[in-house]
């Protein structure tokens, strides 16, 4: 319902006003409507008209809200003003009644501007000796706190509050205008939504919310007669102070005792309101990733504040970025999955103490959405005082000799997805996978079989005195991290395995620039300076030879969101911490949808997923994992089909794991931010390793959720090209060679001798037997005869697959392994 324009009463008004301006104070007072005359009333006229006619108030800085993934549980509030905008139904009518008996008695009567109480101010204040009189109504302090909300300088700021006729003037222009197109209903919502109570609380949504813990309709009359009092003034009447408790009892008996004068209340509804002792039972509400609901999720708190400061659909400028957030009025429902996050958590603290120099950091990504479901590390998400310090010594011997502390128990900085500093962390053989997709990309199957030697010479160039080179030699030459010999192997057993000297070969032969530019379409980042450097050109990425044995650093979050691609059937999607995002008006910002096209074939990545079945304790159909896992307990610990894979550093100075289901991709990193070179083992599979609570954090998020089977991959390539090995028990070695050799194979002698009945030191067969890949390994078994032996396949020997060109393998561990 609008308000009816009373134009003899507006226009009284106007005369009034312009009255007032030109000092003409009695005659104003006793003739509002006729006491205009001359050169007073044309002067005043003419300022009068001089004004705006109509004033926009700018929308106030609103709260925004985080909530979780299920959108009702909060995760943190984000604000430079506490303050949410309700409705006129909303507030209820016991604070309705009490802020019109606080501040204007006649609020549904006039116009905006009191006549009588504009009258009875100005003839008190021109005596002598009186207390000055205001005659603002709510539409005038409604205008006047819309000037300084709307204001774009300092000084326009000081203009809508300095005790002028000036000053007046303009806010019973505003008030008249202002009238003519809100009804009162809007008028009053306005004020409410506007003003300021104390305490941070700013509407009466969140003063309702801080002083008494409940929505403004719910307010009984003491509660909304209190919270009207504050607005004179919030500081003198702030009830949780020891000055102002008595104050604000007073102020809202006061306040009561007008609400019966206005017939809002009867005299013994008032009595027994003002009989209530007054308790603040609610709190400032929290207010950043600091003080999120749990103390936990603060660093995924603080990834969302990172990932919402990178997008500049919220601003140009980094400024109005931040301002926008902590004053646009968002509800922004996260990703973070409460179950994932407080599995993740409890798996990470069970591992590691927050006391604990390592990290165990989580990262865990939904495949086919980017959506991060819980990011979980061994810290509290607080800065740590330096008045008063909690962490611990530094792990570096060196800043700890210098008095320096740790970034542990208490850290802020974004150690699961890197940034101000943090490039994250080697991972180790888990990057093995990326050489895996690289070469399916090139046609070469799963099958593809090379004959791992305990060292394998490279033709990667490194420096003479780097201990990974081949003595007196300036060629790569990496050792498997057991130093014993990988035998013939596949994708499938080398992964399952984490086989050094069979993945170096597959990298030399695809082209480690190949290898490198998988990595940067599974969303690697190369973050450290040295690793950027060898990544920027197709000529650099080809000199680093170690990079499929993991020596470059990833962040968790990384990790788990490449092997989530994999197992989205190669659809990446850019990692996100939101799903929703709705402005004040309740509508949906395109910023949240999620961001994916189509970077590895869908043959390819379910053939990679399939290899990744075997290191966890998982197969298919398809799968050929061979006797070792690196990680087998997974697929016990989590009951459902899962894949992935372990890595280990040189000198054990990170340990992690990936493991995922369709679902879910979770990646774990146990290390030192603080001392990348640690003297600490991290490991795997003991209960403080990082095996536990990876696989305990994908139980949490998996609990409840059906297991959904991995497709498996196409015959072609997960077996390649099959021929016929052609027979040759019982011919010499020579002549088998000469066979296999001639059927498009390569042969291989085992140098251990197996039972037969052919004569000793002839060909008892081959492994495999019948049919293998075109251009693979086929073993040739050796008879001892009719004496002892055993069928162990592979001589241990020899240099692996075809060679590549020349290149350096860039900063490679000793011995990086599974």
């Amino acid at each position: 319902m609008r308000k009816r324009d009373h134009n003899i009463l507006t226009n009284a008004a106007s005369l009034l006003i312009c009255g007032l301006l030109a000092g003409v104070v009695v005659a104003a007072a006793a003739f509002p409507a006729v006491a205009m005359s001359g050169l007073a009333a044309k002067a005043g006229a003419e300022t009068f008209g001089a004004l705006p006619k109509e004033l926009t108030v700018s929308r106030a800085p609103q709260i925004s809200y985080l909530l979780a993934s299920d959108k009702k549980t909060p995760l943190a509030t984000m604000y430079d003003e506490n303050r949410r905008d309700i409705t006129f139904a909303d507030i209820g009518e016991n604070m309705r009644n009490a802020i019109i008996a606080a501040e204007d008695h006649d609020f549904y009567n006039h116009n905006g501007v009191d006549l009588n109480g504009v009258a009875r101010a100005f003839v008190n204040n021109s005596a002598a000796g009186n207390d000055r009189q205001g005659a603002s109504t709510l539409t005038m302090q409604y205008v006047r706190m819309g000037i300084a909300y709307s204001a774009t300088h300092p000084a326009d700021v000081v203009a809508a509050t300095e005790d002028t006729s000036a000053r007046k003037l303009r806010e019973m222009n505003y008030a008249l205008q202002i009238e003519k197109t809100l009804s009162k209903d809007e008028i009053l919502t306005s004020y409410l939504n506007l003003a300021a109570f104390g305490n941070g609380a700013y509407g009466v949504y969140a003063a309702s919310q801080v002083y008494f813990n409940k929505p403004p309709k719910d307010l009984t009359v003491d509660e909304a007669a209190m919270l009207a009092g504050l607005v004179k003034a919030p500081t003198s009447f702030d009830p949780t102070t020891k000055s102002g408790y008595p104050q604000a009892v007073a102020r809202r008996d006061y306040v009561i005792d007008n609400m019966v004068k206005t017939g809002a209340v009867s005299q013994e509804d008032a009595d027994k309101a003002k009989a209530v002792k007054l308790v603040v039972k609610g709190k400032r509400a929290p207010n950043g990733c600091v003080a999120t609901k749990k103390n936990a999720w603060g660093f995924f708190c603080d990834y969302f504040y990172r990932w919402w400061m990178s997008q500049e659909t919220f601003g140009s400028t980094t400024y109005d970025r931040e301002r926008l957030l902590k004053s646009g009025g968002y509800t922004i429902v996260t990703t973070l999955d409460t179950q994932a996050q407080d599995g993740a958590d409890k798996a990470v603290r069970k591992a590691k103490s927050v006391k604990s120099k390592e990290a165990a950091m989580i990262a865990v990504v939904e495949p086919g959405t980017g959506r991060v479901r819980a990011l979980s590390v061994n810290r509290n998400f607080k800065l740590d005082n330096p008045n008063k310090p909690k962490n611990l010594p530094h792990s570096d011997p060196k800043q700890r000799e210098n008095g320096k502390r740790g970034n542990y128990p208490n850290t802020v900085n974004p150690l699961l997805t890197g940034g101000d500093g943090i490039t994250g962390y080697q991972a180790g053989s888990v990057f093995k996978i990326y050489t895996i997709v690289a070469a399916l990309e090139k046609g070469i199957p799963l099958s593809y079989t090379i004959n791992a030697p305990q060292q394998f010479k490279s033709e990667y160039i490194i420096s003479p005195s780097s201990p990974a080179a081949c003595p007196g030699t300036h060629f790569y030459c990496p050792t498997n991290s057991n130093l014993q010999p990988g035998g013939v192997k596949d994708m499938w057993s080398a992964f399952s395995a984490s086989t050094n000297t069979y993945f170096v070969p597959l990298q030399q032969q695809v082209g480690a620039a190949n290898v490198v530019d998988v990595a940067k379409r599974l969303g690697i980042e190369f973050r450290e300076r040295e690793d950027a450097d060898l990544a920027r050109t197709k000529e650099s990425a080809n000199q680093w030879g170690a990079f499929t044995l993991g020596v470059s650093q990833v962040t968790p979050l990384e990790l788990a969101n490449s092997y989530a691609t994999l197992a989205a059937d190669g659809k990446y999607c850019e990692p996100t911490p939101v799903q929703e995002i709705r402005d004040l008006d309740g509508n949906k910002l395109d910023v949240a949808n999620p961001r994916c096209e189509k970077r590895i074939s869908t043959d390819v990545a379910r053939a990679a997923v399939d290899a990744a079945r075997c290191p966890v304790g998982d197969s298919s159909p398809t799968t050929k994992c061979g006797g070792s896992r690196t990680a087998a307990e997974g697929r016990g610990i989590v009951g459902k089909p899962i894949a992935g894979k372990s890595g280990t550093t040189d000198s054990e100075k990170t340990a992690s794991l990936v493991a995922m289901t369709k679902q879910y991709a979770v990646a774990g990193i146990l290390a030192d931010p603080d001392w990348p070179q640690t003297n600490v083992k991290m490991r795997h599979k003991t209960a403080d390793g990082i095996n536990p609570p990876v696989y305990e954090a994908l139980k949490a998020a998996m609990d409840g959720k059906k297991g959904i089977n991995f497709d498996p991959p196409g015959k072609k390539i997960s077996e390649g090209d099959q021929r016929s090995i052609p027979g040759v028990k019982c011919t010499s070695v020579d002549q088998a060679r000469s066979r296999i050799s001639g059927a498009g194979f390569q042969p291989v002698v085992s140098s251990n001798r197996v039972t037969s009945e052919c004569p000793a030191g002839t060909a008892a067969g081959t492994s495999p037997e019948g049919r293998t890949i075109k251009n693979g390994i086929v073993t040739i078994l050796v008879s001892s005869g009719g004496g002892g032996g055993n069928n162990d396949a592979g001589n241990g020997n020899g240099n692996g697959g075809p060679g590549g060109p020349p290149s350096n393998p860039g900063r490679p561990p000793d011995r990086p392994g599974g």
